[in-house]
């Protein structure tokens, strides 16, 4: 069975850091794009970062480049988020995602959520 499972979400005082981790098992996800998508109460989920199976192209939302910096370590299958200078409006459930298919940036295998909750 393939499972991603998150961790290393929890409360944080606005402008401080956090590090999201996904581990992966049941299958090596190192062909395949992996991400981060996150979800606020009453919004659509929406795309955080995502990160290529050779690891060297990783592209990112807007509203949180310059801030958050996504990492994988293929040989742990592991996908992480580091987020810095957070802001309340970056509360929300963040969800790991990776791409069922290789070499191709799709996402539909999905974690079931860390909270995130950033105070001010």
């Amino acid at each position: 069975q393939v499972q991603l499972v998150e961790s290393g979400g929890g409360l944080v005082q606005a402008g401080g850091p956090l590090r999201l981790s996904c581990g992966a098992s049941g299958r090596t996800f190192s062909s395949n794009a992996m991400g981060w998508f996150r979800q606020a109460p009453g919004k659509e989920r929406e795309f955080v970062a995502g990160i290529g199976w050779n690891s060297g192209s990783a592209y990112y939302a807007d509203y949180v480049k310059g801030r958050f910096t996504i990492s994988r370590d293929s040989a742990k299958n592991t996908v992480y988020l580091q987020m810095d200078s957070l802001r309340p409006e970056d509360s929300a459930v963040y969800y790991c995602a990776a791409g069922s298919r290789p070499l191709v940036y799709t996402y539909d295998i999905w974690g079931q959520g860390t909270q995130v909750t950033v105070s001010s």
